[in-house]
């Protein structure tokens, strides 16, 4: 679980600089340079994100069992799950009128997509994984609160339309075949 762990502190860590040390990110992005700045972010974030999959495909399989989830929780995320890619969809379109409810759709993904895999696994791989990003997450939209940020101004309702549309086509997609293609697992068991 080790190459998991140290990519989650990556990815994890450099997203959280502007939660925990923003004057800090301030300085050293002034004195680098914006661009250089990005992109020493993304290339931090790369490698952990490499190192996320990498390491919890390794843990994944020797992963203790922490608990065994009923039945009714993995239909439960999967309903989160839907919601979870709309919201996915309205961060990532125009904004409509959601945009300016949820304030931050992407933290709202990443926490509905965190609670769903917690619910629908019991794995300590599992645990770590969805665990961190959903502390992450919570950590993220209280900082974001305290600084205070405007959401968007509302748009056009036919965001909002294609937003819902883009989610739940991604979803079935991700029911189909691409969780298990991408994965290695089927999102829904089929007898």
């Amino acid at each position: 679980m080790l190459v998991l762990v140290l990519g989650l502190v990556l990815f994890l860590g450099v997203h959280s600089v502007r939660v925990f040390a923003p004057s800090w990110r301030d300085r050293k992005r002034d004195a680098i340079g914006h661009a250089s700045w990005r992109g020493a972010y993304s290339l931090v974030s790369l490698i952990g994100f490499v190192l996320i999959v990498w390491g919890y495909g390794l843990a994944w399989a020797g992963a203790p069992v922490l608990y065994e989830p009923p039945v009714w929780l993995k239909h439960l995320a999967a309903l989160l799950m839907l919601f979870a890619f709309v919201s996915l969809m309205v961060f990532a379109l125009p904004a409509g009128r959601l945009k300016p409810v949820l304030k931050h759709p992407m933290l709202v993904a990443v926490k509905l997509w965190a609670v769903a895999h917690l619910l629908a696994n019991g794995d300590l791989a599992s645990l770590l994984l969805f665990g961190s990003f959903l502390a992450w997450a919570v950590l993220d939209r209280i900082s974001v609160k305290r600084r205070g940020e405007a959401p968007p101004a509302p748009g056009s309702v036919l965001n909002d339309a294609i937003a819902v549309a883009a989610g739940l086509v991604l979803y079935v997609l991700f029911v189909w075949k691409l969780h298990l293609w991408l994965f290695g697992a089927a999102p829904i068991a089929t007898a």
